[in-house]
């Protein structure tokens, strides 16, 4: 039977995804819980059952990091099915904007406003929506973060623990707008931290609802303030459903002297300048600030960030402190914000550079001895080749039962996870000033490599799966504050109250 362009078009990006995540070690459920989707659409998708979906297509090559390869296959089977589908009797997508079916919530507009006035920041988020899915739209997640001293942890987090942030003093009101009408959104809290708040937007109000149903557009508006004591100089905006156009408005007192700049960073690549810069002009004793981008990748997140000219700085409380970063370096563990974190590391051809491996071996089995004159690992440890400057796919881990033998992995590949995940602190030796909330599965099943060249598979749980999965991370070019949810703040040491601990389950 021969086949249409559509369906040939549909098997090039199912095999396209197919090469991707094989070439990155992934199983389907390792690529579905990395992109958010159940792992049998996953599956569907690649044995062609299921055809793509943009949503889908994006997540893919965010995750896969494909260089734009599963962009490419996804855009050409869009192009296909556009030229053959029907025009909608709805109110049509606009012009180079069309979305398949399935697609799921698309914010085709975002205009995020912070204004400062009278010790406080007003921010107005506006997002245009469009759902391209199959189901109705009842609820959408929003968060609200503060760092008051975001270049001094400690300060801020002991700031906002002894001033938090509350839901009562943000007054968030939400609106849906649509067809002229406006109706008031109630809001429901689902997570309540002293610098951090989540909650969901519902289309509702009293007994009233009215949600986004399939093929329908709204827009949706939400406001809420923070004083100036609680919101330190920067505001981010991150990426987490497919957007069309973004954009941010600051709007700042004139006579404060106000300097402003940008920064960008995403699941593949470091943090870097903004790719369009940012646009002043001047209203009367406003200075207003303006930046905007189109067709932003998903993930991506982008910060603005300001300086009062004309308001002196106070001395940072920590200004010649000697920190745990300082001593990890001294004994040649590489820092945060090194290219030598974000190279994969080379794997080893054994057993030909046996020898080469041993050697890396022994350097890494070294530094973890030193490290026990430096900190109580109570939870295990481990070090890759890479935070030793060696980029080579090797790493050794010590479990917390200090009777049992380090693991050594080379050429470490992870070939299975459990679905069940758990979210705990952790630290890393490259960033040791701070611990951060972490997503990791329970159970991960790795498949390594023996210096005589043979393979083996072994099976991690609880916290061995999570050092292991730390550790492979750095193998790729990976560190854990890359898998942290946006928003969740990092921790410093000072602060934290685990260290001797084991970890929780």
């Amino acid at each position: 039977m021969t086949t249409s362009p559509l369906d040939r078009a549909a098997d090039s990006f199912a095999a396209e995804l197919a090469r991707q995540r094989t070439g990155r070690g992934l199983s389907k459920k390792q690529l579905a819980t990395l992109m958010g989707f159940d792992p049998s659409y996953v599956s569907h998708v690649e044995g062609r059952r299921h055809r793509p979906t943009e949503d889908f297509a994006r997540r893919a090559e965010a995750v896969l990091e494909a260089s734009g390869a599963i962009w490419q296959r996804f855009r050409e089977y869009d192009e296909l099915r556009h030229a053959r589908s029907e025009r909608s009797h709805r109110e049509p997508p606009m012009p180079g904007q069309w979305l398949p079916p399935g697609t799921g919530l698309i914010v085709e507009r975002e205009l995020a406003t912070l204004t400062h006035r009278d010790d406080a920041y007003r921010c107005v988020i506006r997002r245009e929506l469009y759902n391209a899915g199959t189901e109705p739209v009842t609820r959408y997640l929003v968060r609200v973060a503060v760092d008051r001293y975001p270049n001094d942890p400690g300060r801020s987090n002991r700031h906002h623990r002894e001033h938090p942030l509350t839901f009562a003093e943000l007054q968030l009101q939400a609106y849906r707008e649509d067809a002229g009408e406006r109706e008031a959104m109630h809001w429901r809290a689902k997570h309540d931290r002293d610098a951090f708040k989540e909650l969901w937007l519902l289309f509702e109000n009293g007994g009233r609802r009215f949600p986004l149903y399939p093929g329908d557009r709204a827009t949706i508006e939400y406001a809420y303030c923070v004083g100036q004591d609680k919101w330190g100089p920067w505001f981010q905006r991150a990426v987490r459903l497919p957007t069309r156009q973004m954009a941010v408005r600051l709007d700042l007192p004139a006579a404060l002297d106000p300097q402003v700049w940008g920064a960008e960073t995403s699941l593949s690549a470091e943090e870097g300048p903004l790719r369009t810069p940012v646009i002043r002009s001047d209203d009367g004793d406003r200075a207003i600030f303006d930046w905007a981008t189109d067709d932003p990748p998903l993930n991506a997140r982008y910060r603005m960030q300001w300086r009062f000219r004309g308001r002196p700085e106070a001395e940072p409380e920590n200004a010649g402190r000697i920190r745990p970063s300082d001593r990890m370096q001294g004994i040649g563990i590489v820092q945060r914000g090194s290219d030598l974190l974000r190279q994969p590391g080379r794997p080893f051809d054994l057993p030909r550079e046996e020898q080469v491996a041993r050697e890396v071996v022994d350097r890494l089995s070294a530094v973890l001895l030193r490290l026990d004159e430096l900190h109580p690992f109570s939870k295990g440890v481990g070090v890759a080749a890479p935070q030793l400057g060696i980029g080579r796919a090797a790493a050794v881990v010590r479990p917390p039962d200090r009777s049992t033998e380090p693991v050594v992995l080379l050429n470490p590949r992870v070939v299975d996870a459990s679905p069940d995940t758990d979210e705990q602190y952790e630290g890393c030796l490259s960033f040791f000033d701070h611990r951060g909330l972490v997503p990791r599965p329970l159970r991960l099943d790795v498949e390594h490599a023996r210096f005589d060249g043979g393979r083996i598979i072994t099976s991690f749980e609880f916290g061995m799966a999570r050092l292991v999965a730390h550790e492979i991370d750095h193998l790729e070019g990976r560190l854990y504050v890359d898998r942290m949810a946006p928003g969740v703040p990092l921790v410093p040491i000072e602060e934290y109250r685990e260290t001797g601990h084991p970890w929780r389950y």
